[in-house]
């Protein structure tokens, strides 16, 4: 496997596929044509060296993928719900919010939804197990053993979560796109021509999945609690708060490592995360798919990276040399 640079994300009916500074999102539209959009987003990184440093660039990087992501979730919305026979009325909220911020409004809606998201996640999964871990105070008096308890119960809450929001008929079809993201990104990793068959014969799990991260970040949020001392209920809940960027800093850098190496260190390391991507990723379709293929050559230039890193892998069937 070599490592290609690109990552991506599922949205709505489509994928978001990004290469350096670029990213391009494909959507399945509702006549069954392929919307694509192509932009450039610099990271927050890029704006002082001392945000590159290894254990802090990770933090910064979170919150790229966040605002990246939440921009190609509302593009994504608008093309699957785009339908040019109806238009759709504002409603007095929109109208409000079009009055008050004007051309921001799409930037003041999108910081609002990630602040929202990112309490909404504090909440349940930092704060609300290490409440539901307080019970078992009464049965130990070992912190260690009780910040662990807090660990095993932050998972199950994440698995479960995952299993409920899986059932919704929107989300199973996202996961399916997260499948063929993957599929993609796997299939020129290792050395094959980008064709849908290719594609559909490869892996649906990969090392440098975000769910991968977020699996890291609990491990890794066990090991910091633990070893980090909290006698009252008031700095339990700030050191669960104020330590976030401490672990989000050691998971990116954890997860980097593993996801380019192919060392048996870095294969065990990142099992457990292929496993959870079991509940996140599913078999795409072939039209699925062709949306990520497009999504994927809008960014990268797969034939060049194949000749450099794969000489004997060849072009698709139909396709010579000159061509590509």
């Amino acid at each position: 496997m070599k490592y290609s640079g690109i990552g991506g994300q599922a949205v709505l009916e489509g994928i978001m596929m990004m290469n350096r500074d670029t990213y391009a999102v494909a959507v399945r539209r509702p006549d069954g044509g392929i919307e694509v959009e192509k932009k450039e987003y610099h990271s927050i990184t890029e704006k002082s060296p001392i945000l590159r440093l290894p254990f802090i660039r990770g933090v910064f990087r979170f919150a790229d993928s966040m605002i990246v992501g939440m921009r190609t979730l509302n593009y994504s919305a608008e093309i699957y719900a785009s339908d040019d026979s109806e238009e759709e009325e504002l409603s007095k909220f929109e109208l409000w919010l079009n009055r008050t911020f004007g051309e921001k409004v799409e930037k003041v809606v999108v910081g609002a939804v990630m602040v929202f998201s990112f309490l909404a996640a504090i909440g349940i999964f930092m704060l609300l197990p290490l409440f539901l871990a307080g019970f078992f105070r009464r049965l130990t008096a070992s912190d260690h053993l009780v910040a662990f308890l807090e660990g095993i119960i932050r998972v199950v809450i994440f698995i479960l979560y995952i299993k409920l929001v899986s059932r919704m008929e929107d989300i199973n079809r996202t996961f399916m796109y997260h499948g063929s993201e993957h599929k993609c990104i796997n299939c020129i990793e290792h050395g094959l021509p980008l064709t849908v068959e290719n594609v559909r014969a490869s892996s649906k799990e990969h090392k440098r999945c975000g769910t991968s991260f977020i699996l890291i970040v609990m491990a890794v949020s066990i090991l910091v609690f633990m070893a980090v001392p909290a006698h009252t209920v008031l700095t339990r809940v700030l050191s669960r708060i104020l330590l976030i960027p401490v672990i989000a800093g050691i998971s990116y850098e954890v997860l980097q490592k593993a996801g380019r190496s192919g060392s048996r260190i870095s294969d065990i390391v990142a099992r457990p995360g292929l496993w959870m991507q079991a509940l996140t990723t599913k078999e795409p379709t072939d039209d699925m798919i062709e949306v990520a293929i497009r999504a994927t050559e809008a960014v990268f230039d797969w034939r060049a990276f194949l000749r450099e890193n794969f000489p004997g892998a060849g072009t698709p069937e139909g396709e010579t040399e000159a061509s590509a």
